[in-house]
Formats: C-alpha cells, sequence, structure tokens
C-alpha cells in the first residue's frame, strides 16, 4: 500500500495512505469498504508497539498499512468505537491476523462478531508501548460510542468514531438519542477540549473541534 507523508486529513477509497508523524507517535489513515470507513493505525514510536481503531473492513489492506518486513511494527491492539457493521467487518480476520487483544465499551460489546478481552469505561485510559489514549463515552448514535483522547505536545486528537463529524453529530433514531449525544458533545468534547483539537471520524475527511464549535447551537435547534 502506498502511503503519503503528508497529512491531509483526507482519503480515498482504494487509495493511498496518508500518515502524520507527532513526537511521540504516527498516526496512519486509511480508508475501506464500501462506506468509506477509516480505520487509524496509531505506532508509538519509542517502542514501535501499535494500536488499530476500528478494524472496519478489507483486513488484507489494512495488515498492508501494518507492513510486512521486519521493521513493521507489532500491532497489539484492537479499538473499536461502536457496534454498528460497518465498522468491525474486518475485526475477527485481523485479530486472527496479529492475535490482539480486543477492546470495546461494555454496552456495545455483545454485538461484536467476537468476544472483547477488555471493556472500557468513560474516564479510563488505554496504553500502548508508551501512549496513553483516554476513553470518552458518548452515547446517542449507539449506546456504547466512544471516542478516544490523545494529548499530544502541540494539540489534542480526537478519534470520534460515528459521534462527530464536520458538519455535526453522528446519527441517532429518536429525540433521545439526539439530546444524549449532543449534551455529551457539548459537556465532554467542547467543553473540555480546545479549538486546536484535530478531530478524526469513522468516515470521511477530518475537522478542529474549533470548525465545528460555532455550529453547535444550530445543531441543537435542528435537533435529531
Amino acid at each position: 500500500m502506498d502511503v503519503i507523508d503528508e497529512y491531509s486529513g483526507h482519503t480515498d477509497p482504494g487509495g493511498a495512505a496518508i500518515r502524520r508523524d507527532l513526537d511521540a507517535l504516527t498516526i496512519s489513515k486509511v480508508s475501506v469498504g464500501p462506506m468509506d470507513n477509516n480505520a487509524y493505525l496509531l505506532v508509538c514510536k519509542a517502542t514501535n508497539e501499535a494500536l488499530l481503531i476500528d478494524a472496519a473492513n478489507e483486513p488484507d489492506r489494512i495488515a498492508d498499512l501494518v507492513g510486512a518486513d521486519d521493521a513493521r511494527p507489532e500491532l497489539r491492539h484492537l479499538i473499536t468505537t461502536h457496534r454498528h457493521h460497518d465498522h468491525w467487518q474486518a475485526l475477527g480476520a485481523v485479530a486472527g491476523m496479529f492475535q490482539t487483544r480486543q477492546i470495546a465499551h461494555p454496552l456495545d460489546a455483545p454485538e461484536l462478531p467476537i468476544p472483547m478481552d477488555v471493556l472500557v469505561e468513560n474516564g479510563d485510559t488505554v496504553r500502548f508501548g508508551e501512549i496513553e489514549l483516554e476513553v470518552i463515552h458518548l452515547r446517542g448514535h449507539t449506546p456504547g460510542s466512544i471516542a478516544l483522547l490523545y494529548r499530544g505536545a502541540d494539540r489534542s486528537h480526537l478519534f470520534t468514531g460515528d459521534s462527530l463529524f464536520p458538519g455535526g453529530p453522528g446519527r441517532t433514531t429518536s429525540p433521545e438519542e439526539f439530546t444524549s449525544l449532543i449534551g455529551d458533545l457539548e459537556s465532554r468534547v467542547f467543553g473540555e477540549l480546545p479549538d486546536e483539537t484535530w478531530v478524526y471520524p469513522g468516515h470521511g475527511d477530518d475537522t478542529t473541534l474549533g470548525t465545528e464549535r460555532p455550529s453547535l447551537p444550530e445543531w441543537k435547534a435542528r435537533g435529531w
């Protein structure tokens, strides 16, 4: 797989991956499957240990992203952001290939195709190598949807699954779910993190909290 080392936040289905080089880790993004799902490979630069967020589809392409030579990172952790089927089509295959430990929220874990090894709640941390990700439970798109936060030296990096996109929150199916999700986004994301926070969604292009923050009143008025 081609990997472009100029990170734009945009990938094309079936196209090259893009890689962002931070002080302590690299973040590689690739679009997989017919629904333009994003899979994110995070690699600790100090230890070469890796974590994958959403083994959504095309396990062979995800394996290509990890690599095949002696210098490839050691993929040991798979986090699934939520239960919807388009985010776990490759979960069993990738877990089998790399003998990973599987991580999800307990409210969504029973709907996933293989057992989870670790269940995480709001405020927990997931560690790989010398990197820590903070778990943020965002209730609404599904009961157990989670986001993962990395607090970098220059800015924070937030992987939101289908809970936040450029242009608004993820899909909900009732007013109660919408109220829950927008409330969690306001209090746990926009209320806690600065505008510079980079947002990596489950589909499509990246954004920042600063880009999206002015639209919060419009989203609330629009409703579900």
